[in-house]
């Protein structure tokens, strides 16, 4: 059986995502695989390139061919070099920017601490005791 480690596509029209998958050559595109080793997003800025380098190797070991595409990832993730014993230049790889982190704004608190008693209840007892007083004098 000729294995080959391919892409498999994903997502809506103009909106692509791939796996990277290690399958049968006969296998249709999107047909059954042996095992995914990695995913794609060539629509990101920049491009999401996850390969699990352990899997890729042992599968490039046992002799199954990438494709062109594949190759070309495996490039840049540093895979084809490791696997053919060359020097590896991590520049290739471009890393996506750290967001900053989140500072919510000085403003007061829109979360009440506690429920505010009623004033039905404390108003209501004022009067009261003030005819009390008045009664007492």
């Amino acid at each position: 059986m000729a294995v080959r480690i391919r892409l498999k596509r994903f997502g809506k029209i103009r909106s692509p995502h791939y796996r990277v998958v290690v399958a049968d050559q006969r296998a249709k595109r999107d047909g059954a695989v042996i095992e995914e080793i990695g995913i794609y997003h060539p629509t990101k800025d920049p491009s999401v390139i996850k390969i699990d380098s352990d899997r890729a190797q042992y599968w490039l070991g046992v002799g199954a061919q990438p494709s062109k595409q594949v190759t070309a990832l495996l490039k840049l993730t540093g895979d084809w070099q490791k696997f053919k014993g060359e020097e590896y230049d991590e520049s290739l790889m471009k890393h996506p920017a750290e967001k900053e982190a989140f500072v919510a704004p000085d403003k007061g608190s829109v979360v009440l601490p506690e429920a505010p008693e009623p004033k039905t209840e404390v108003a209501a007892a004022e009067p009261a005791e003030e005819k009390t007083e008045e009664a007492a004098e």
